[in-house]
């Protein structure tokens, strides 16, 4: 008997899974004789990898024919590498009936060391799964007879669905009738066809293939044979150098490629953006030398180192950076912020440059902008501080060389919030634009006027002969500044104050003098304002004075030295307390208890009369909470507020969060703001008073009668009372205008339906004038001075019980 068998070696499998036949060719192979081996489950015959792979394959092998390669096991317990084939046997009536299996070795034994038949022993399947790309071979009716794994493998379809598939399936839709005609190319042509296509999977992903396919003939039937290649990295690449190409075009620096040769550097290309900034087409510049571009975007005499450093660094063939002037084709100047850096290939060998112009015109005309903005105040064009202190310190340079004065002026306008307030900011702005103009046509042009901000000027008067010299100059100054400023066709009336320190005299260096002069002008303004004064010695303990206030100030509160007393409001009908008067005083840790009068103006001006107007409201809100759980619900306290605290930004959102998280009755809260400060900006203080109201906080007008109010502005305002000036009361019954304006007073307050308090009442005869003639409420030292808390609220109790006598 030959080694070599005729028949394949093939047996049955029964549905359940046992082997039911076994030939001869299959005991040559596997050496298993058919009685040892049909009865027992085909699972006995797979070696471990193939056995887990059993029930599948099997479950398989029921529905339609399957191949596999693996290896099964010898009757001596070695293993053989076989292809087996499992192909289903149906009854007729549709019944499974076997698996019929075919083995073959996957190389059968050649007995040569002939190269040629060793290899020729190998499968094809072996060969083909081999190939870094999918191989196939089509039919005429375009469908697959043979593939290789690469082909399942990217497809992710099994083995049965690509045998049922055509090729052009596995194609994007937009695509197959591409690679239809490609085939069919290949079988009417018998040529060479090469096709792009992406390949698709099962997911719905696509992969870019190179394909190609050729035709052969079996037997006289024609097949076409092919292979494809992915080429995912080469679409990446591509899209790459394209992402790269669009990058150069688009970009807005203007980009140029010079190709290197040994005698020139020639220009190959140039973007879109080269062309809009020198204004040479592509055309005129590319295929010329790299080195003239100097000459024609160069300016004769100008930057020319920088365009000896961009010659040089050519080269040298290193990267070169430069800022110059360059002239377009028009003749029009721009800077170029030029790059110049040099490609090279894999061997380190310089082959182009590539350069870039960035056109930086701008840039240089924004940076001598900032640079002047840096230096001058943005609303009047003046110096300011950085400025100032470099032209001082150089006055004062030259004057120790020249041995002669510098005198330093700083301006401050007096109450110019209030012309913010009344007329507007934007008012308030053309304001300190004319009186910077008038500063400056007051001086030389060898001085300087700065804004310091705010309000706040400075003056530096250099080389000044003699003090007689700098009264002069001030004198006119002054002369300029008294005059009224014409906005939008009204006229603002504008005063200011000035301090002068004098260079040696007042101090060695700008901080000395800077402060001299403040020193000075604080004095100017404690003398009754729009007034001048000259540092001296003696200023500076009073301003050490004030500063020390005003630091300790700031830490009154959380020292707990701000305490609060409680004036009773009686009312007149009645003759019981509704309500008190909340008046601040600061126990200084130096100089006692101090009264509102001695602390409250420095404060306003420093801004820290808003944290003690807070604080005040908070220990009011506190008091009233203890009230109301003494039964006292009823009670109204008041506390005075400044325009100021009122016109600050979250103030009244200050309140109104307060009045949220306390549960007390807002018309348990009454605010006083002086008559005077309704003078300050009448839309404004419309605005602010309609806001509390809404928020149902009552309003009281302070010191009503002391300035010139007007009744219709008044009656418009959402006022609770008007609280008779002090003066008037106090001299009732022995000045007869004070008789009239009390009287008046009370009298328009009843036809505005506002109430009437009278304050400061000290005599019986003032207390019944007021009950005689109608007036709500009285407070003073008649009924009871300010208390404290614990006395108040025995008064409270004092007064439920038994009234004062009215």
């Amino acid at each position: 008997m030959s080694d070599k068998q005729d028949y394949p070696a093939s047996f049955c499998i029964a549905p359940g899974g046992r082997i039911v036949t076994w030939n001869a060719a299959c005991q040559t192979i596997l050496g298993h004789t058919a009685d040892a081996v049909v009865g027992k489950a085909f699972s006995a015959l797979l070696a471990p990898a193939l056995q887990q792979r059993q029930p599948d394959l099997l479950a398989a092998a029921r529905l339609a024919p399957q191949r596999v390669q693996g290896e099964l096991v010898r009757a001596d317990g070695t293993r053989v590498l076989v292809y087996l084939d499992l192909i289903p046997q149906w009854k007729a009536g549709g019944r499974l009936s076997s698996i019929n299996a075919i083995a073959r070795p996957a190389c059968a034994p050649v007995h040569t060391h002939n190269e040629h038949e060793l290899l020729a022993c190998t499968h094809l399947i072996d060969v083909v799964n081999m190939l870094p790309g999918t191989f196939y071979v089509l039919n005429t009716e375009g469908r697959l007879v043979l593939w290789n794994q690469w082909v399942e493998k990217v497809t992710q379809h099994p083995y049965e669905e690509i045998a049922a598939m055509y090729a052009t399936d596995m194609f994007k839709p937009g695509e197959r009738d591409k690679v239809a005609a490609a085939i069919g190319q290949v079988f009417e042509r018998d040529g060479l066809v090469v096709v792009e296509a992406d390949l698709l999977a099962r997911d719905g992903s696509a992969t870019p293939f190179l394909f190609t396919g050729s035709r052969f003939t079996v037997q006289g039937k024609p097949y076409l044979c092919g292979m494809g290649l992915d080429i995912s990295a080469r679409r990446e690449q591509e899209e790459q150098l394209r992402l790269r190409e669009r990058a150069l075009h688009a970009s807005s620096n203007g980009i140029f490629i010079v190709r290197i040769n040994e005698l020139s550097n020639t220009i190959v290309y140039v973007n879109p953006a080269f062309e809009r900034i020198t204004g040479y087409r592509s055309d005129e510049v590319i295929s010329r030398d790299s080195e003239h571009m100097c000459d024609f975007l160069g300016i004769p005499g100008v930057d020319d180192e920088a365009h000896g450093l961009v010659r040089v660094g050519l080269h040298e063939r290193r990267e070169t950076r430069v800022t110059f002037r360059n002239q377009r084709k028009d003749g029009g100047i721009f800077w170029n912020e030029l790059t110049v850096a040099p490609v090279r290939n894999e061997k380190g060998e310089a082959t182009h440059f590539i350069g870039v112009i960035n056109d930086v015109t701008e840039s240089k005309q924004r940076t001598t902008r900032l640079e002047h903005e840096i230096n001058h105040d943005v609303l009047t064009g003046l110096a300011n501080r950085n400025l100032l202190w470099d032209r001082l310190e150089q006055a004062l340079f030259m004057a120790q060389r020249n041995k002669s004065l510098v005198a330093v002026i700083l301006v401050d306008l007096d109450n110019f919030k209030i012309i913010n307030d009344t007329w507007g900011h934007d008012a308030g702005d053309q304001v300190l634009k004319v009186l910077a103009r008038k500063m400056l046509g007051s001086v030389r042009d060898s001085d300087t006027v700065a804004r310091l901000g705010g309000d706040e000027f400075v003056l530096v008067l250099v080389n000044q002969p003699s003090l007689r010299y700098t009264l002069r100059m001030i004198s006119r100054l002054r002369h300029n500044m008294d005059t009224a400023v014409s906005v939008d066709g009204k006229d603002i009336p504008v005063q200011s104050s000035m301090g002068v320190s004098v260079f040696p005299h007042d101090g060695q260096n700008v901080a000395e003098l800077m402060r001299a002069a403040d020193t000075a002008m604080y004095h100017a303004k404690l003398g009754g304002r729009n007034d001048v004064q000259f540092f001296s010695a003696d200023m500076k303990a009073a301003t050490d004075a004030k500063l020390k206030l005003e630091n300790m100030m700031r830490h009154a509160v959380e020292r707990d030295e701000m305490f609060l007393l409680f004036q009773p409001k009686l009312s007149l009908a009645t003759g019981r307390i509704v309500g008190a008067e909340v008046l601040l005083r600061w126990r200084h840790p130096e100089q006692g208890v101090l009264l509102p009068s001695a602390f409250l103006l420095e404060a306003e001006e420093s801004g820290q009369i808003v944290h003690f107007g807070e604080w005040v409201f908070g220990q009011v809100c506190d008091t009233l909470q203890r009230m109301k759980q003494l039964g006292f619900a009823d009670l109204v306290l008041s506390m005075n507020v400044s325009f100021r605290e009122l016109s600050q930004r979250g103030y009244l959102s200050l309140l109104a969060e307060r009045l949220g998280s306390s549960d007390l009755s807002p018309a348990s809260f009454e605010l006083e703001i002086t008559e005077a400060s309704l003078l300050r900006n009448a839309e404004l203080t419309q605005a602010i008073f309609d806001d509390i109201a809404r928020l149902g906080i009552k309003l009281t007008i302070d010191e009503f009668g002391a300035g010139v109010s007007s009744l219709k502005n008044l009656h418009m305002l959402p006022v609770t009372n008007l609280k008779i000036f002090k003066s008037y009361v106090g001299r009732i019954n022995s000045d007869n205008v004070s008789d009239m304006m009390a009287k008046t007073i009370i009298g328009i307050g009843h036809l505005m339906n506002m109430g009437v308090i009278g304050e400061g009442v000290e005599t019986l005869e003032q207390r019944d004038f007021l009950i005689q003639h109608g007036c709500d409420q009285a407070q003073g030292n008649f009924f009871s001075h300010p208390v404290t808390l614990p006395v108040f609220e025995q008064l409270l109790a004092d007064s439920t019980a038994n009234a004062w006598p009215v």
